[in-house]
């Protein structure tokens, strides 16, 4: 019997801590849901984990009456770096030495400097406080985690995203130096793959992602794949 999805007047998926997240996914492949997006109106912690364990991308939304809702985003293209395509480019190899990376380095000090330069359109204030509660659960699904990009001492970079098993999934990034950026995904998907990550998920498909090898995937391949580095 198929999964009993539930929709708002908008037209979009509904789920709510009830749903068993893995099964709203596969009835939304099986019947071609065309929207990129569901609706939730929890942001228990417990909950967002199981959303972002069953391959949901967790954005948010501050609506006209004041209130917050999430977005739970499978896209219909997701961007993947398969570390045997990982490309650097000749202008940014003599920079690779220059910085360090620190791996699940100053977390909240990352994701604040995200917010503080992209906005808050989809890191809400609601969002940004479930994922820091998400670091201190115990026997979590999931686990944020931060790559922070140093050069002498001082942080030049950095992203923040979520670990599901052996699938890393990003979230949002920066820099503050020319090239700091690109050093700082490089040297993410090395250390991803020496720790023995399936792929890096980088999410919506953007140029610069192009430039590193990534390339576009239909959610039917996502889920498989994603499932796959989940359960290892």
């Amino acid at each position: 019997m198929p999964y009993p999805l539930r929709y708002t007047l908008s037209g979009h998926i509904f789920i709510g801590p009830e749903d068993d997240c893995d099964a709203v996914v596969d009835a939304m492949l099986a019947t071609d849901y065309s929207e990129e997006f569901c609706i939730s109106l929890e942001t228990d912690p417990r909950f967002v984990a199981r959303l972002m364990d069953a391959g949901f991308l967790v954005m948010s939304m501050k609506m006209e009456d004041g209130e917050y809702i999430l977005l739970p985003k499978l896209h219909l293209l997701r961007s993947a770096l398969f570390f045997e395509r990982l490309h650097v480019k000749k202008s940014i190899r003599h920079f690779l030495p220059r910085y360090e990376l620190r791996p699940d380095a100053g977390f909240e000090t990352i994701l604040d400097r995200c917010v503080e330069i992209h906005g808050d359109d989809w890191l809400t204030p609601p969002l940004v406080k479930v994922i820091k509660q998400l670091r201190f659960l115990q026997d979590p699904q999931v686990r944020p985690f931060s790559f922070a990009l140093y050069r002498d001492g001082r942080l030049a970079a950095g992203e923040f995203g979520i670990v599901s098993g052996r699938i890393y999934t990003s979230y949002s990034g920066y820099y503050d130096e020319d090239n700091a950026g690109t050093v700082q995904l490089v040297l993410t998907s090395r250390w991803l793959e020496d720790s023995g990550f399936s792929f890096f998920d980088l999410g919506m498909p953007l140029p610069y992602k192009y430039d590193l090898g990534a390339v576009d995937i239909y959610p039917a391949e996502f889920v498989e794949l994603f499932r796959g580095g989940r359960n290892h």
